[in-house]
């Protein structure tokens, strides 16, 4: 078939290959800073420290083992978001210093603000503004732009595919078939 010569495939492979640079570019470095943020994270810190702690609280515990802590925590949060839907809960049981996470949404729809607070005290740890998912995870993926960056982050993670499928069979088409070891894959 002509259209697919040697000459078809190295066109096509140059021509999809300049435009992919920019997105292969792009997810390269918002995937390393997702990668560097998750592993010198303070999240993943805590998760290394109490990997191999047991906890404290068991199926067979009291349900106070942990209702009392929500119940504290929620008493606390109330001072400073009275009324605010909760979107979810996070309990950190084992450690040297037990936690309750509240997430609070807006009353019109959306996240709003995130609260840690002491598992024993009750007492307000930290409150941060809080979005389902943070901003550079949504970069990445292409979500921050909306729907529309997701379809364009889908068809980039194809072309890339299709780059490497495309570079792979002009490999394979140009290859020194009388070749020896490592020069059967690698020549100059």
């Amino acid at each position: 078939m002509p259209a697919l010569t040697l000459a078809f495939w190295r066109k096509w492979h140059r021509w999809i290959g300049f435009p992919a640079v920019l997105f292969l570019l792009w997810a390269a470095t918002t995937g390393f800073l997702v990668a560097f943020t998750e592993f010198f994270g303070e999240e993943e810190a805590l998760r290394e420290a109490t990997r191999d702690m047991i906890s404290p609280v068991t199926l067979a515990s009291p349900a106070t083992a942990w209702s009392d802590p929500i119940a504290r925590a929620f008493t606390t949060a109330a001072t400073r978001a009275n009324g605010a839907p909760v979107d979810k809960i996070e309990m950190q049981l084992k450690g040297p210093k037990p936690t309750v996470t509240i997430f609070t949404g807006k009353p019109t729809g959306g996240e709003d603000r995130k609260f840690v607070f002491d598992g024993r005290t009750g007492a307000l740890l930290s409150e941060e503004a809080y979005a389902d998912k943070p901003f550079l995870y949504r970069l990445h993926s292409g979500e921050a732009f909306g729907d529309g960056g997701l379809v364009v982050s889908m068809l980039w993670g194809l072309s890339l595919v299709l780059l490497t499928l495309s570079g792979l069979l002009i490999w394979w088409r140009i290859r020194r078939r009388d070749a020896t070891g490592l020069r059967r894959v690698f020549w100059r």
